[in-house]
This record gives structure tokens, C-alpha cells and sequence, in this order.
């Protein structure tokens, strides 16, 4: 049933069977909780509050720690890129921590270079090489990409032009 329909259940209860109201309100809340979740996962997978806020380095710390993965940071090119190419960077690295399995020693390297932002990301593991939607970001800004295995060590490299 929809929210609606069940705080009309709900309020129809309140007097009959406070029990069962008060079972049906306490599911709505945990509803309510679950979809508001979503819904700011949903909003940090369009543009993450932390990009904003304190930048592509706690945005990375915070998604690597989410993933589990341990990851070794260095971005010196942070201060003057435009925020849909921090966005493409941000997306590019969350799919290699997304694909790694937890404990995987990686590290991202992000830098200002000849004209271009690089961007780098070495895992300790065997990711896949098939693109996925982040890499498109990457392209339709105008970058490249590239993602080689060998072994047990994939590496995703990108770059994009800088304005």
C-alpha cells in the first residue's frame, strides 16, 4: 500500500485498535527512513554534498571507506578544475572502488598535466575491463580512458582537457 492509504488505515484504527495503528505507524516510519535514504543516495550519485563542500579528497576518502577498500590518495590538482570535471574524476574512481572487494589496496592520483586533469587508479586486483556509465562522463566531456589488467592489478587511467 501507498504512505496515503496507510496513514488512512492508521487514523481509522486510532480508536478501534490502537495496537494495530500503532503497528502500522511505527512500519511507515521505517518506510519513510528507508526512502529518504534512497533518496540521498540517490542525490550523491547525481552530485555528492562533499564535492562541494570539502572537495574531491573527502569525497574519496569517504566513499573508499565506504567500500572498504584501502586507498592511498594523492590529488594535487584539486583547486582550479571545474566541478563537472571533479564530478567525472569522482565517478571514474567510485566505479574502481565499487568493483574492488573489500581490503583492496588502491591508489588514485589526480593531477593537473600538459592542458589536462589525469587521473589514475591502481588496484591490488583483477577489476574487469568493461566501461561502464562513469566512463562515459569521462568521454562526453571530452576525455579518454582506459582500463588494463595484468595479473592481479587493473589500472584505470583518464584524462580530461582543462578550460
Amino acid at each position: 500500500m501507498g504512505l496515503a492509504a496507510n496513514l488512512e488505515v492508521a487514523a481509522g484504527l486510532l480508536d478501534s485498535d490502537p495496537a494495530a495503528a500503532k503497528t502500522i505507524l511505527e512500519e511507515l516510519q521505517r518506510e519513510t527512513r528507508r526512502a529518504l535514504m534512497e533518496m540521498q543516495d540517490l542525490a550523491n550519485r547525481i552530485f555528492p554534498a562533499l564535492l562541494q563542500a570539502g572537495g574531491l579528497v573527502a569525497e574519496l576518502r569517504a566513499a573508499a571507506s565506504h567500500a572498504g577498500v584501502s586507498a592511498r590518495l594523492a590529488v594535487d590538482a584539486e583547486v582550479s578544475v571545474p566541478s563537472e570535471l571533479i564530478g567525472a574524476v569522482y565517478f571514474f574512481v567510485l566505479d574502481a572502488f565499487e568493483r574492488a572487494p573489500v581490503s583492496t589496496p588502491m591508489v588514485v592520483s589526480v593531477r593537473s598535466e600538459g592542458g589536462a586533469l589525469a587521473f589514475e587508479v591502481t588496484a591490488e586486483c583483477a577489476l574487469g575491463t568493461e566501461p561502464r556509465a562513469p566512463h562515459d562522463r569521462v568521454e562526453a566531456l571530452g576525455g579518454r580512458m582506459r582500463i588494463a589488467s595484468v595479473g592481479d592489478r587493473t589500472t584505470f587511467t583518464g584524462s580530461l582537457p582543462l578550460p
